[in-house]
């Protein structure tokens, strides 16, 4: 399996928004969050310059937005998500295992949100990560591999 991550790009914002509708419209409208193109749009460039779009073959299929930050001494990842149709394969579970390595060769922590009803939680779980905080709509999970 060739997986591969590059920068992402303006020329990806149409994919972008393509992709979080496919990807999380369901879970957001499931907690009542909005879906309206002005806050995917908001939430796609939150933090662009830490967005790598993650590629199968040359063809884009995910996304992952990590970002260190100096004074907590924490990795916050944003966002990662998979294609349906690539779901299951270990994908996501390889990109997220390769922030936990860089955390742990720097000692550093790992910080998410997760919304409530999305299944991920349960690869983040098995990942090591562990709920720390409960909001209206999300849970927070850090792990310090």
């Amino acid at each position: 399996m060739q997986i591969t991550l590059r920068k992402a790009t303006e020329s990806d914002m149409d994919f972008l928004f393509e992709f979080r509708d496919l990807t999380m419209r369901k879970y957001l409208e499931q907690v009542g969050m909005p879906t309206s193109r002005e806050n995917y749009e908001a939430r796609i460039r939150y933090q662009f310059d830490c967005a790598e779009i993650i590629e199968y073959s040359g063809k884009p299929i995910g996304l992952i937005k990590a970002a260190y930050c100096l004074e907590t001494n924490m990795w916050k990842l944003i966002q990662i998500q998979v294609h349906p149709d690539y779901q299951g394969r270990g994908i996501g579970e390889s990109v997220i295992k390769n922030l936990l390595g860089v955390a742990k060769e720097t000692n550093t922590t790992v910080q998410l949100s997760v919304i409530k009803t999305n299944p991920a939680q349960q690869l983040y779980s098995k990942l090591g990560f562990i709920r720390i905080e409960e909001l209206e709509q999300e849970f927070i999970m850090i792990c310090k591999p």
